[in-house]
């Protein structure tokens, strides 16, 4: 994002007036979600927030989202709502995903096309997998793709994991960390597995991953564009007002 996060971690991004952090934590609080944990990496001094405690992964500059997930694994000893520090979302979308019912929820976008259409103009950049069964299952997520035709979804970076969940997903990292294995989605090296790595895994090991779908209600900031497209929507009160599509269980 150049020089709007030049000396400090993404997600103490201001936009409009309040961090990218600030904005999750006033959208969680909102929903009754007290007990917050962030994980902390580059320029961790940076970030420093009351009423949150702190885990911080020392090896930030050579892992990924699932090494630093799992630095605050001390911490996930009851149901965990797990959110990205480069995204914000609505109360509402908090609610929905934390409300959720399923042991491995993830929220997805149904509305993605019209964002992705004001993010780049266009809907065939930066794509994903992620498939929807008939039965209501996610059966494919994460893979890059080259066309959008047939992407119904996009997922967010906003989980939702019950105790029950967060055991069978231990599992399957703590298997491939005793054998130092590479994930079979990405072909990263073990330390440098993405989420949707992990939810692959579980997916392919016949573990119920199920979506969390909603119509909007969240921004991304990945780039100089994100922002002053984030700072538009915000300042017209356009990602406010979402619900969920349909009950989260």
């Amino acid at each position: 994002m150049g020089s709007l996060t030049q000396g400090q971690p993404k997600g103490m991004l201001s936009i409009g007036g309040k961090t990218l952090i600030e904005r999750q934590l006033e959208a969680l609080r909102a929903v009754g979600l007290n007990d917050i944990v962030i994980v902390t990496g580059y320029q961790a001094e940076k970030i420093n927030y009351s009423g949150v405690r702190y885990c911080q992964n020392p090896s930030f500059a050579s892992t990924n989202m699932v090494e630093t997930l799992l630095c605050a694994r001390q911490e996930m000893t009851a149901d965990v709502v797990v959110a990205y520090s480069d995204i914000i979302y609505s109360s509402a979308l908090a609610q929905a995903v934390a409300s959720s019912c399923h042991d491995i929820g993830v929220a997805v976008d149904a509305d993605w096309r019209e964002y992705w259409t004001l993010r780049y103009g266009t809907t065939e950049t930066d794509l994903e997998s992620l498939v929807v069964s008939e039965s209501g299952l996610i059966t494919e997520i994460g893979r890059p793709v080259e066309t959008s035709v047939g992407l119904a979804y996009r997922y967010i970076g906003l989980l939702k994991f019950s105790r029950n969940g967060i055991q069978q997903l231990l599992s399957i990292y703590d298997s491939k960390r005793a054998v130092d294995s590479c994930w079979s989605q990405s072909g990263n090296t073990f330390e440098k597995g993405y989420m949707t790595d992990l939810l692959h895994e579980a997916i392919v090991s016949d573990i119920p991953v199920l979506p969390i779908i909603t119509r909007g209600g969240w921004l991304e900031f990945d780039t100089e564009g994100d922002y002053t497209t984030g700072l538009n929507l915000l300042q017209n009160d356009l990602i406010l007002g979402d619900f969920p599509k349909k009950p989260p269980c």
